[in-house]
């Protein structure tokens, strides 16, 4: 027996928060009854149905890399009817993506149905590194390197920097180009590390999560994952 939201999640339908609230807004039945306690746990044998559809038969995977464009959501939906990243990929099969970068973020993101998988990658006990492309406004001082690569605090809590690399400098604009390496997921966490020392940032890239990056890939192009990545993927928990 496992509680009903983690069976949701897993079955790909949605993550464990949003399973959460689909319970608590009476939308989820098990064996036709209507279910609206958090604790309630279920068997391999009931039948669970979300707004009516039973969601617990046999399911077929997907995995996507998607190169994200600028002025996309890392959204299933939008209400105010926005480009998401499940839009530029074309399948029937309902998708999510796994994390979330900016509005004006670019870059590696995964989607999947694959509610396990998710979890894993999102999980911050298995610290799994993200690495960003950063513009930023100015340029770091040896101080400011020493302070990212010691840890910095964001919210009292320090963000260790895994890789940190200085690409390029542009003096005549006044702009730097730096490579970072973090395994943190809180939301606008690049932009905050560099705001912390007082550098805006003007791009941000995510190029590559985990083992996979970008290759072959322009912006809006996706590829499946392979069965190979899939499983290495999982062999990071």
């Amino acid at each position: 027996m496992e509680r009903l939201q983690k069976v949701i999640a897993e079955y790909g339908y949605a993550s464990r928060r949003k399973a959460e609230e689909l319970i608590k807004s009476r939308k989820v039945k098990v064996n036709g009854i209507l279910v609206t306690e958090l604790g309630t746990k279920v068997s391999k044998e009931d039948i669970i149905s979300i707004e009516d559809n039973v969601i617990n038969k046999e399911i077929n995977y997907e995995y996507y890399l998607l190169n994200k464009p600028r002025s996309v959501i890392s959204s299933v939906s939008d209400k105010e009817k926005r480009t998401t990243v499940v839009d530029l990929i074309d399948t029937k099969t309902r998708i999510y993506p796994v994390g979330r970068l900016d509005y004006d973020t670019t870059g590696l993101i995964i989607l999947t149905n694959d509610g396990t998988l998710a979890n894993i990658l999102m999980h911050p006990s298995f610290a799994i590194p993200k690495t960003y492309i950063a513009k930023i406004r100015g340029e770091l001082t040896k101080e400011e390197i020493n302070t990212l690569n010691k840890g910095i605090k964001i919210d009292n809590r320090v963000v260790n920097i895994k890789k940190l690399k200085i690409k390029r400098k542009d003096l005549e604009k006044n702009t730097s180009l730096v490579e970072i390496t973090i395994v943190e997921g809180r939301n606008h966490i690049v932009k905050r590390i560099f705001n912390e020392l007082g550098h805006d940032v003007i791009k941000l890239s995510r190029t590559n999560y985990a083992f996979l990056n970008l290759d072959g890939l322009k912006s809006g192009d996706y590829r499946k994952l392979s069965i190979k990545e899939v499983k290495k993927l999982y062999s990071l928990k």
